[in-house]
């Protein structure tokens, strides 16, 4: 795919832009054009409004793989190496438009939360959170690993997957049941499955493969193994833990 990138580069310099490092396309109608095509290619992962949600938080300006626009022009175009983040293979001029939107939002910023991180650190622990979500190598693995959670979610999501987990929930946390022919029942977090086999870890950790075949009864439900926080936080405590996990960002990070 970086041969995409090395073409959108010279279909810049071939339309004589004065500076094909910098975006040209920045105009409103650009940004408005970038947000529809944000938004039916890129929001399912970024979140409609940038904000967050399989992959990084795009809202806060803050990119973690190059952030002059060149370097998001190739990254958009090409994908990036090691991540689940696809190119896409678009014409300079639609990708720009949409380099423009995200810059937009990051313009706009995404305010902060205003609680007390210690204290939010102090109540992640209380909560039992650490049952089943890791920070910096402590803690359980049932859940995500939240040891970067501040880089790619934003303070909004945040709080939604505190308060209403099942929001979204990612295809590795759908709750797999099913029973074998023996009458052993078993529930676990979905891995892979195909049309004959599926794959999931069980509530102790343990990998499992079947066969569907070999199940009397199997089913998948989309939803959450976390609680609602819902009416388990009072609001001070709720801006407490999400400024605690928006403060959990790499080294050096300003925040």
């Amino acid at each position: 795919m970086k041969y995409h990138f090395l073409f959108l580069l010279c279909a810049a310099l071939a339309a004589q832009e004065p500076d094909p490092s910098h975006n040209p396309r920045t105009s409103p109608a650009d940004v408005a054009t970038g947000a529809k095509t944000f938004r039916s290619h890129c929001s399912v992962c970024h979140g409609p409004n940038g904000e967050g949600g399989r992959g990084p938080n795009l809202a806060g300006g803050r990119f973690y793989h190059g952030s002059s626009d060149l370097e998001l022009l190739r990254n958009i175009a090409d994908g990036i190496p090691g991540t689940d983040m696809p190119g896409l293979f678009y014409s300079p001029d639609r990708i720009w438009q949409v380099i423009a939107y995200i810059r937009s939002l990051a313009a706009g910023g995404s305010a902060l939360p205003a609680g007390d991180r210690a204290r939010g650190d102090a109540l992640f622990r209380s909560k039992g959170c650490f049952q089943c979500h890791r920070i910096s190598g402590e803690g359980g693995r049932l859940g995500p690993d939240l040891t970067l959670i501040g880089k790619s979610r934003s303070p909004d999501y945040l709080r939604r997957a505190i308060t209403d987990p099942n929001a979204d929930v990612a295809q590795r946390y759908w709750v797999v049941t099913c029973t074998d022919n023996s009458g052993t029942r078993y529930q676990g977090f979905m891995m892979n499955q195909d049309t004959y086999t599926v794959e999931f870890i069980d509530m102790q950790g343990g990998l499992h493969t079947m066969m569907k075949s070999d199940l009397k009864d199997y089913r998948v439900e989309k939803v959450s193994k976390m609680p609602s926080f819902q009416n388990a936080l009072s609001a001070t405590e709720l801006d407490d833990l999400v400024a605690y996990l928006c403060s959990l960002q790499p080294k050096g990070d300003p925040r």
